[in-house]
């Protein structure tokens, strides 16, 4: 029995999440059921992370175990044959079985686009939101510094989070803006609560619009309450892009 690391890059907009589910399919299941084609067996993938219904990845990480005789460095090319054109493993690789897609991961990056405008831009509608055109970066940078560190991230969550405790670590946070105006807040941590980068984003914005005043963000941290903080920003505008483990 070996186990396996697939690195994979999906179009969330068609799925609803990672994790299939009964009430719909998730890319976990296609990833399962590509796997059985290629091997012939039934196997449970491991994902490092569940992202929402209409998230997309450039570097989610699973692993699964097989009795399979392919070479573990080609995997990806059988797995390829069998999945959709917006779902694709990049790369695969033997790893020890200690190793967890999941547990043993060290830090996750994800990275949500957006963009302010009076109109809708219809090609960067695929994978960023539009926000009002009197956004202004320079002081919504202003609240980064705040959310740099570990905290109790309790209000920057969805308020039917079941998780045992809210204090994350968010080691950098990034605001930078391409030539074409499309902003992309970046965001490393050590892991993430449920909806929390939607939302550091949505209040991050509102600080930009002048909704929320850059001063009150620590109170937000302290009042532990959720609907003191920003919106929910779409889920179209989330891409997880790494996930690293130690070496």
């Amino acid at each position: 029995m070996r186990k396996i690391k697939l690195i994979i890059s999906y179009v969330g907009s068609n799925y609803n999440g990672w994790q299939k589910q009964k009430n719909g399919v998730g890319i976990q299941f296609y990833l399962e059921e590509a796997i059985k084609k290629a091997t012939g067996e039934e196997v449970e993938v491991f994902g490092a992370g569940r992202t929402d219904a209409g998230v997309h990845a450039m570097g989610q990480v699973a692993h699964f175990n097989t009795n399979s005789k392919i070479d573990a460095q080609k995997f990806y090319y059988a797995i390829n044959e069998f999945l959709p054109d917006d779902i694709k493993v990049l790369s695969s690789c033997e790893v020890p079985e200690d190793f967890h897609a999941r547990f043993s991961a060290k830090k996750k990056t994800y990275v949500y686009k957006f963009y302010a405008s009076e109109v809708i831009m219809p090609l960067f509608e695929f994978d960023a939101v539009r926000v009002n055109s009197k956004f202004d970066e320079k002081k919504a940078k202003q609240a980064l510094k705040f959310f740099k560190g570990t905290h109790n991230f309790k209000s920057f969550c969805s308020s039917n989070t079941s998780v045992k405790s809210t204090i994350r670590t968010i080691f950098s946070i990034k605001l930078k803006r391409d030539k074409k105006g499309i902003y992309s807040l970046i965001v490393c941590g050590d892991g993430f609560l449920y909806n929390m980068v939607r939302i550091i984003c949505g209040t991050i914005v509102e600080v930009g619009l002048g909704a929320i005043n850059v001063k009150d963000i620590p109170k937000i941290f302290e009042s532990q309450n959720r609907n003191m903080a920003g919106r929910t920003m779409p889920a179209k505008g989330l891409t997880l892009q790494k996930i690293e483990y130690k070496e």
